[in-house]
């Protein structure tokens, strides 16, 4: 790499720390500038996980606070997340990316309904539970399944991964949006962090581009955590819908 798109790469790890602490979708900036300096897609992909694990670490210790009393939810969809992330993968190491690829558009705009829909289901289970009715603090089986695909799909290649994450907990858990993007970050965090380890021995990526990226990412991490627990809840699920509107505009045109 020249000295600029050394600093190209430095400053989209940077963002995108910053941008999955919030809402996720960081990749959407590190990708295509690491395609601008040259690199293959998949070397691309796998260089940009491996990058991007200590931004996911520096945002979740960022939202700890948040994080109190939720040990025992994160440990539960914490499996899900080692089995979806491994999954995804050895998917991103086996199988052709337009295989994949042609769900995502559709995952996406999914998650983004459902962020937008959140306070309407929030309600609705506030009425369920006010009924007699009642919700599991862990979401019981379908957020475990559901948050464990959305594993598979963030091994793979990680773009919206966080807003799929939020909007399946928002459907199922009654919290509050900075309780539920608080373990949006760990689980991001293992998934980056189970499928790097896998990369690292069987797939092939650039030195260069990961250092780089995990420095911008670590400080971003840190930057995001901080300034988005500021956010009221209206804030943060704008963000969350407008970042993932572009992301999937981004996906249906390339």
């Amino acid at each position: 790499m020249t000295p600029w798109e050394m600093a190209a790469v430095l400053a989209a790890g940077t963002g995108a720390g910053a941008v999955n602490a919030v809402v996720g979708s960081g990749t959407l900036i590190t990708f295509p500038v690491l395609l601008a300096t040259g690199l293959p897609p998949v070397t691309a992909t796998v260089s940009n996980g491996l990058g991007l694990v200590p931004g996911s670490i520096t945002a979740a210790l960022g939202y700890r606070e948040e994080l109190r009393g939720q040990g025992r939810r994160v440990l539960l969809l914490g499996v899900g997340a080692v089995l979806g992330g491994l999954a995804g993968a050895v998917l991103l190491l086996t199988l052709p990316a337009s295989a994949f690829e042609r769900i995502v558009p559709v995952l996406v705009g999914l998650a983004l309904v459902l962020v937008a829909c959140q306070p309407w289901i929030a309600r609705r289970v506030r009425r369920r539970r006010s009924s007699g009715g009642s919700v599991r603090p862990d979401g019981g089986p379908l957020l475990f399944t559901g948050l464990t695909a959305a594993s598979v799909y963030g091994g793979y290649f990680s773009a919206a991964q966080g807003i799929i994450y939020v909007s399946l907990m928002g459907m199922l858990l009654d919290e509050t949006l900075q309780r539920l993007n608080a373990v949006k970050n760990v689980l991001a965090a293992v998934v980056n962090t189970v499928a790097a380890l896998l990369f690292l021995f069987f797939a092939d990526f650039d030195w260069t581009a990961v250092v780089l990226i995990a420095a911008g990412s670590a400080l971003g991490g840190l930057i995001g955590a901080r300034t988005g627990r500021r956010f009221s809840p209206a804030v943060l699920r704008t963000l969350i819908v407008s970042v993932g509107t572009v992301a999937l505009v981004h996906l249906v045109l390339h």
